[in-house]
């Protein structure tokens, strides 16, 4: 590293901009130090770029005595850093930044030994030091600025929708989501879930058949049970109808089955998640429930580590270029209601849910008891609360019922 950074040092721009005490010599080994005294002489001769092959020229110019040993060796090193490709300048100043600390730092500790000895009583050295360096420690940046011309704005907002949703009214109030997205989806348990995500996915219109290429992590349900819900939603037909007429189920699955990538994620952390999508790089991912990839270990409260969570699952949407759909449970607090809020979110109350760009809360019609006191059948009607847009701005409910057979969500 050190003779990429020599290297990097001959180019003007990059050398004004750290010389002096920000690039002190003993960063470097002793023979590479003296090739950087020799950078230093024909900078401030010539002012100007140079080449490996000018500062090598000055250099044997500037030691005459050196023995032939010695020349082998400067001679190796030469040879060495001709080879180098110069480091980009940020990254060039972040390096340079990181060893300088380091250097600093071991004055300070060295000063911190002699004050616990009692060599050293006074806290002059030290603010000397401080002084000395001061704002070194934070590096100049040669920052890319993002183009916000009025043309690149307008084509980046038609982006915001490249996945839409199939439920049509959904579609018509959210538009639809892109890659960096965090789109958190909670529910009581039984309500429709894993149908939910399986429905937006693979029924038709869904996810995969616009041409995303879908990775659902599922670490509650064992995948099999998942992957019949996907079955389902894809063929639009019954466990009952695709065993008795599997050729037309296979033909109606086939080309959704492409797109769609199913796991047993049980155990699994965030991290492992970042792993998937630095991998296989999908368009969708889905995590069937999120809150289980957290770590606890470390975080005094439980609501901290499912915030940390949202936020790296957030980040690998971002860094990864997917829409990262995150499954939750809803607290009692939403049991038996239509009307839904972010404050019921199990386990987080508002701190994983800071992390959303959108979120959809499910709610179904409370179950009530018929004439002869038995309890009635659960109705189909299902309640999407979008309780935060991002997006679009709206909130509201959207109507649809669940055909639980085949795991759709229709209007």
């Amino acid at each position: 590293m050190e003779l990429s950074l020599i290297r990097t040092l001959m180019d003007k721009s990059f050398y004004d901009d750290n010389r002096g005490a920000r690039c002190p010599d003993r960063l470097f080994s002793a023979d590479v130090r003296k090739i950087k005294k020799t950078i230093d002489t024909a900078m401030e001769r010539y002012e100007r770029t140079v080449s490996p092959d000018e500062i090598e020229a000055l250099f044997v110019s500037s030691n005459p005595t050196m023995t032939t040993a010695q020349k082998q060796v400067f001679s190796s090193i030469f040879q060495k850093i001709k080879r180098e490709h110069p480091m980009g300048n940020d990254i060039a100043q972040e390096v340079l930044s990181k060893l300088f600390s380091q250097v600093v730092g071991e004055d300070i500790a060295n000063l911190g030994v002699d004050y616990v000895t009692g060599d050293k009583t006074s806290l002059e050295p030290l603010r000397m030091i401080l002084e000395q360096y001061g704002d070194d420690f934070t590096p100049n940046l040669n920052v890319e600025w993002d183009d916000i011309e009025m043309e690149t704005l307008l084509s980046k907002a038609d982006l915001e929708a490249r996945w839409t949703f199939n439920i049509p009214v959904l579609a018509r109030r959210v538009e639809g989501v892109n890659s960096g997205h965090l789109i958190e989806i909670g529910a009581r348990p039984n309500t429709g879930k894993t149908s939910f995500h399986a429905s937006i996915i693979a029924a038709p219109g869904g996810f995969a058949h616009q041409g995303a290429n879908c990775i659902v992590l599922c670490n509650e349900e064992g995948y099999h049970r998942v992957g019949a819900r996907y079955l389902t939603a894809a063929t639009g037909m019954t466990m009952r109808e695709i065993k008795a007429n599997p050729s037309k189920a296979r033909d109606l699955y086939a080309p959704v089955k492409e797109r769609i990538k199913i796991k047993d994620a049980t155990g699994r952390d965030m991290s492992w998640v970042e792993s998937i999508c630095k991998t296989y790089k999908p368009d969708i991912v889905l995590l069937d429930m999120g809150d289980k990839f957290a770590k606890t270990a470390g975080f005094a409260r439980t609501d901290e580590a499912l915030k940390a969570n949202a936020i790296h699952a957030r980040m690998i949407a971002k860094q990864h270029d997917c829409a990262m759909f995150y499954m939750s449970q809803l607290s009692a607090d939403a049991e038996g209601k239509v009307l839904l809020n972010q404050s019921m979110m199990e386990g987080s109350r508002t701190g994983k849910a800071a992390e959303a760009d959108l979120m959809v809360l499910i709610a179904k019609d409370p179950v009530t008891m018929s004439s002869d006191g038995s309890e009635a059948e659960e109705g189909p009607l299902r309640h999407l609360n979008v309780v935060k847009n991002k997006l679009t701005g709206w909130h509201g409910k959207v109507h649809c019922n669940l055909e639980h057979e085949t795991a759709r969500y229709v209007p």
